[in-house]
């Protein structure tokens, strides 16, 4: 098996698995992957999942890829927050939630982290599209919140969520304060109601 012939089959998938080599070349040697990522050919991005290297140097594929390596899951938390201009700070992690077990995975496309979220509360996320007319499970700007008002409890005083430094012009002009209370109520959680009445009286909205 030459790297060529397995990157002419493989290449537009960007990232695969173990699972999907076996079911194009069932003897496949295993081996061939360790010895690709020794000569920078494929980077592994968990265990038993690769991308090609060409990979690092395209738009959005970091991203892309964090919906593909543990799946379900979609973005959100810091990193759709930062994405939506929400926060002021450029974000390390690329956050996601997901209905498996709170994980995370370092690799050379960045440093991933998957928060555990009931199945039920998987929803508001949409389609964001990304280079080659593909695309990624993004939370919406109101869902991101709420996950992260949800998962990080310590957003339960005034000077903890001013400390978020939530830009204001986002929240009064941009953020559809409706669907934030639609989906806040089917979270069914009354600590969460309690944090989001208090954000609407430190922000005034």
């Amino acid at each position: 098996m030459t790297f060529l012939g397995f990157k002419n089959q493989l290449f537009d998938l960007a990232c695969f698995n173990i699972y999907q080599v076996y079911a194009w070349q069932p003897d496949f040697d295993r081996n061939n992957l360790t010895r690709w990522v020794k000569k920078g050919y494929l980077v592994r991005l968990r265990q038993g999942y690769f991308a090609f290297s060409e990979y690092k140097s395209k738009l959005d594929y970091s991203l892309y890829f964090a919906n593909r390596i543990y799946r379900p899951s979609y973005i959100s938390l810091h990193t759709a927050l930062a994405f939506y201009g929400m926060i002021p700070e450029a974000v390390v992690q690329i956050t996601s939630v997901t209905s498996l077990k709170t994980v995370s995975f370092n690799n050379d496309f960045g440093e991933y982290s998957y928060k555990n979220l009931k199945e039920n509360l998987m929803f508001g996320y949409e389609l964001k599209p990304v280079a080659d007319n593909r695309t990624m499970q993004f939370a919406t700007p109101e869902k991101a919140l709420l996950d992260l008002l949800y998962l990080y409890p310590f957003y339960d005083n005034e000077q903890e969520l001013e400390e978020l430094r939530l830009d204001e012009d986002y929240l009064h002009d941009d953020l559809n304060k409706d669907l934030l209370v639609d989906y806040c109520g089917k979270f069914q959680n009354k600590a969460l109601d309690r944090r989001i009445k208090l954000l609407f009286k430190t922000y005034d909205l």
